[in-house]
């Protein structure tokens, strides 16, 4: 599985992702359909290992996939400008908000003595991280599509 995991990372991030999560039987299925090899660890391993060309088949997989993300996303975030409701234009930054002020507020409990597990404030860092790179990541991913 480790050598699968590497050989993934380096060619195809988001399948390597998509091996190691919950539905790593699937991926790995799907993955082995893709380059006709049967389904298991070991047979797609010894397949890209050996045949290169498998590798590159699978960084194009990749490639589309996460343009096809980006563009649902794009698509998304453009429906919900259009909408007439308030809520819906204006969820990603009530997020944002709010995951700020809950880490500031865990922040300040803090330092005045409560104990805040530390497993709570790593998870609420983790979210942080994914909505501001979502918010203004995917902004800039717009801005940038919509000049060319």
């Amino acid at each position: 599985m480790n050598d699968l995991m590497n050989l993934l990372k380096s060619v195809a991030p988001a399948l390597a992702t998509a091996v190691a999560g919950p539905m790593g039987g699937m991926a790995v299925k799907a993955i082995a359909d893709k380059l006709g090899v049967p389904a298991s660890i070991t047979d797609v391993t010894n397949a890209l290992q050996a045949n290169p060309d498998l590798a590159l088949k699978l960084k194009e997989m990749d490639a589309r996939a996460f343009e096809a993300e980006t563009k649902a996303v794009s698509e998304r975030w453009q429906a919900d400008m259009a909408s007439d409701s308030w809520l819906s234009k204006n969820i990603r930054p009530m997020t944002l908000i709010y995951i700020l002020t809950a880490f500031n507020l865990m922040s300040v409990l803090d330092g005045f003595g409560f104990h805040i597990a530390e497993a709570y404030v790593n998870l609420l860092g983790q979210w942080g991280m994914v909505v501001m790179t979502a918010y203004f990541g995917g902004r800039t991913l717009e801005k940038v599509m919509g000049k060319k």
